[in-house]
């Protein structure tokens, strides 16, 4: 038997009361000399996240980015948190939250700052593409040279043809990770397959390099991500937006990336941003897409993302997402989730976790309904993969009470936790990972500790809520676990969560392009039922009357159908798999419908998409909702008629024959010229040091004032800093750059650059 490598096991600290301060107790471990002097991989381990991908911590350069919340005041304490250390990323004065980026030095001063109430880690969110092209186009210009086959699974080109609609005058927009920032591929480690001018040139995508008419206004990028690290960017969106091409050829594309800082804040206001007119600096999408998640949007509420649908919806935008890739099967039983209807008091922890929290006593889960009571809840995590559990209890966000705790046990130790505070921190949640390194598949025991008395002063004695769990596996990782099946009140199965739970929104899943009789055994299953009214604020939100049950998902749409680059080559074809990529061919649906009847509301493209699906017979709605998208049904069912107004393209010649990176891409454009920017200080050239590392501090100046900066320092990324740069530099070379951004939101479009050297003397 092969030796069982345990991560982050070995590394986990002993812990005892939870102290009254703000930090969250990963980012307390992280403040510590003996931990912030360790590698980025080590510091992963003892915090007990992942080293990379969804679930790790955002950083950039030496600086780790966290969430601050405020009781109140925020916007007013954004100079004592840069005084602290601090960069501010974004701010709400709505939910009082801050984002900032900080050294794991400073995150004590920043924790100090008047009126801070928590600080916690941000989570790398979920995309929900699923690695599994190529297809030459009949005619490059009804969606280019690669079309994926949901075009013709969907009945979109008899759409086209028989209704005369290819999608003018509609604009699609798209949120996810990236646009055209990706170096490689997303599932291995060659060069990406295709750039976005390249893509523009073989008309995948609309822009001036283009050759068909009505197909060369270029995408609209509001906001694209860049990466941190070579390969963190996989340019899903371009992949998206390219079905969205594929279905709707004429219709006018815009993006926005959700992924900015790891923000649900940002998720949200660039959703906004979408639906906003041109003239005020949106992009005008009447339909959005995106194919998103974050660990900590509620199971039991709308959320902020879900809250900005509801808005966007309300003021007539149609928005689709993705229902995930989460579903797990053991056997004929979907096990992806297990949830029971109260806290079920076992009366003790196992020996393990008690000596663990060094507590008196311990308030563990009861998984068992009956007899016996079990304490434990086994897992069995295949090799080499991660378990992601997402624990969440039917309280509202900035109305918890309750404290509870989740542990990870293997051979009778502790080998993974999840211990916040969330009286502290006010949100339900709990999030713990753990890696099997072994080459055997290996059963964990999941235990919760209900944390209050001494473990946890603050906390609630009484309170013992609903609660949930959500193996979050992208389809695979987990092959059993010890309750595979809902009983006597236990529900088990059901991982459609966060916006993708919104009533307002369509939640598509998903369905392989060469086979529409079932779904993708990996499509997220519902339903998703809300306890609470949505999160508004810093208040809590009121508990419904009664439990409002959300059917989920609405429909089902393509996936794995053919792209240019994404995200896996079989054969000679990349094949973008995955509910990511089912709900941009919803949408391109969804195009065709509002060109068909302008004046239809988000209702009627929902009631027209559901009423006219395709059945899927011997599957329930949990899984396929109303059934797969037929896109001639949900025309008639809108009362759409045969204009034959927007025909096929002709070819064209390029208003553009520039082959740069660029070519094609466009910004909202601005009325006011952007700044320039300039160093006012700065070393010189060599700076030399008998150290190891050296102090260099930088001063920035614009022909503007009332300007931001941005900084990138080597290989990192742009991000928000101050007119003063300090920081420690190790000896090499390096490069600083910076640009300065007005309150317009332009940008030097040519930053600032000096490179220096540190040299070690003596």
């Amino acid at each position: 038997m092969a030796a069982c490598t345990l991560a982050p096991g070995p590394a986990l600290a002993m812990v005892g009361p939870k102290s009254d301060g703000p930090l969250s107790p990963g980012l307390a471990e992280l403040a510590k000399p003996s931990v912030r002097s360790k590698s980025n991989t080590k510091q992963a381990a003892i915090l007990g996240v992942v080293g990379s991908g969804p679930g790790s911590l955002l950083r950039e350069g030496n600086r780790v980015f966290v969430n601050i919340r405020f009781e109140s005041g925020a916007i007013a304490r954004l100079n004592a948190l840069k005084a602290a250390g601090a960069q501010v990323v974004s701010a709400s004065r709505r939910y009082q939250t801050v984002t900032v980026a900080a050294t794991p030095a400073a995150l004590r001063e920043v924790a100090g700052v008047p009126g801070v109430a928590s600080v916690t880690e941000s989570l790398a969110p979920i995309v929900y593409g699923s690695a599994m092209t190529s297809v030459t186009s009949e005619g490059s210009c009804e969606g280019g040279s690669v079309i994926s086959e949901g075009v013709s699974q969907l009945h979109g080109g008899e759409a086209r043809e028989h209704f005369g609609l290819r999608g003018r005058g509609v604009t699609v927009g798209v949120l996810s990770d990236s646009f055209n920032t990706a170096t490689q591929e997303a599932d291995g480690p060659g060069p990406i397959a295709t750039h976005a001018h390249q893509d523009i040139k073989s008309n995948d995508l609309p822009g001036l390099a283009g050759t068909c008419s009505g197909q060369q206004a270029p995408v609209n990028v509001l906001e694209d991500d860049a990466p941190i690290e070579e390969g963190e960017t996989a340019d899903e969106g371009r992949a998206m937006l390219q079905i969205v091409h594929d279905v709707a050829p004429h219709a006018s594309l815009a993006f926005a990336t959700a992924f900015k800082f790891n923000s649900e804040q940002l998720f949200a206001q660039n959703i906004e941003r979408l639906a906003r007119p041109v003239a005020e600096g949106g992009a005008g999408a009447k339909v959005i897409a995106d194919d998103v998640a974050y660990f900590e949007e509620p199971f039991f509420q709308d959320g902020p993302v879900a809250d900005a649908i509801n808005k966007v919806t309300g003021e007539g935008v149609t928005y689709l997402t993705a229902a995930g890739n989460d579903n797990l099967f053991e056997g004929k039983n979907e096990i992806a989730s297990w949830e029971a209807p109260e806290y079920r008091d076992a009366g003790a922890c196992p020996s393990a976790v008690q000596t663990f929290l060094k507590a008196p006593e311990t308030h563990c889960m009861d998984f068992n309904p009956g007899a016996p009571i079990d304490d434990t809840f086994g897992i069995t995590v295949e090799a080499h993969a991660t378990l992601t559990v997402d624990l969440q209890w039917a309280e509202p966000w900035n109305g918890v009470g309750a404290d509870l705790d989740a542990f990870l046990l293997s051979g009778g130790k502790v080998v993974s936790t999840a211990v916040k505070d969330n009286i502290t921190t006010q949100r339900p949640v709990e999030v713990l990972q753990w890696e099997n390194t072994a080459s055997e598949s290996r059963e964990v025991q999941l235990a919760i500790n209900r944390c209050f008395a001494t473990c946890n002063p603050e906390a609630s004695s009484t309170a013992k809520p609903r609660l949930k769990f959500a193996l979050l596996e992208n389809g695979r990782g987990v092959t059993k676990t010890e309750y595979p099946k809902s009983k006597e009140g236990d529900v088990v199965g059901p991982t459609i969560f966060g916006h993708a739970g919104a009533k307002s929104a369509i939640t598509v899943g998903a369905v392989p392009y060469d086979n529409s009789s079932e779904p993708e055994e990996y499509s997220s299953r519902g339903p998703v039922t809300h306890y609470f009214a949505p999160v508004e604020g810093t208040t809590a939100a009121a508990a419904l009357g009664s439990p409002e049950t959300i059917a989920k998902p609405n429909v089902v749409a393509t996936d794995c159908g053919a792209t240019t680059f994404f995200a896996q080559l079989s054969g000679p074809t990349w094949r973008f798999c995955g509910t990511s990529a089912a709900a941009p061919h919803a949408a391109g649906v969804a195009a065709l419908m509002l060109q068909g009847d302008p004046t239809a509301t988000p209702e009627q493209i929902r009631t027209g998409l559901t009423e006219s699906a395709t059945k899927l017979p011997g599957f329930p709605e949990n899984a396929v909702g109303s059934g797969l998208i037929e896109a001639v049904g949900a025309l008639e069912d809108i009362g759409a008629t045969a204009t034959k107004e927007d025909g096929p393209s002709t070819v064209v010649p390029p208003l553009e024959t520039e082959s740069e990176p660029t070519t094609g891409i466009t910004t909202t454009p601005t009325s006011t010229p952007p700044p320039t920017t300039s160093f006012k200080k700065h070393p010189p050239k060599v700076v030399r040091t008998r150290r190891r590392t050296v102090r260099v501090v930088f001063r920035f100046g614009s022909d503007q004032t009332a300007v931001t900066f941005l900084c990138k320092v080597d290989h990192g990324r742009f991000h928000p800093c101050g007119a003063r740069l300090s920081r420690w530099f190790p000896l090499g070379g390096h490069t600083v750059r910076v640009k300065a951004q007005d309150a317009a939101g332009n940008v030097d479009s040519t930053p600032a650059v000096f490179r220096f050297r540190v040299k070690r003397v003596g």
